[in-house]
């Protein structure tokens, strides 16, 4: 059973830290395109790991649950973007956004599965009154 709160909240971050940091290393896109590219990735990984401990650090990790969570966190971070990418100040076309930067965020579900996968089922942690 997903953690609902939990999961929009993490959700909502997977989106916002990324968004910040692409303005500290923005003036790289005009320098060195591949390299801002690269490095967004990079943060996308980063954030989807810390944002899967995060989610099951008081919980069983499981496949199943860990592929829908990151599903979710796909959605979040497509629906966010949508406002400011295709009516917003950095006007896309839609080819260019998923060819840009929507595909990425296939991190999400796809870094869920892997480590789920890798790492196995976990014993249900003891929580204490």
């Amino acid at each position: 059973m997903i953690l609902w709160k939990r999961a929009l909240t993490l959700g909502f971050l997977s989106w916002l830290i990324p968004f910040v940091a692409s303005f500290l290393v923005f003036p790289l896109k005009r320098s060195n395109a591949p390299l801002f590219s690269t490095i967004m990735v990079l943060i996308v990984v980063l954030v989807a790991g810390m944002m899967f401990r995060f989610y099951f650090r008081t919980r069983s990790l499981t496949v199943f649950e860990a592929f829908l969570v990151g599903v979710l966190w796909l959605a979040c971070n497509l629906i966010l973007d949508y406002p400011l990418f295709s009516h917003g100040p950095m006007r896309m076309t839609a080819l260019a956004y998923y060819s840009e930067i929507g595909l990425s965020y296939l991190i999400f579900p796809l870094f869920g599965l892997g480590a789920a996968r890798l790492i196995g089922p976990q014993p249900r942690p003891v929580t204490h009154p």
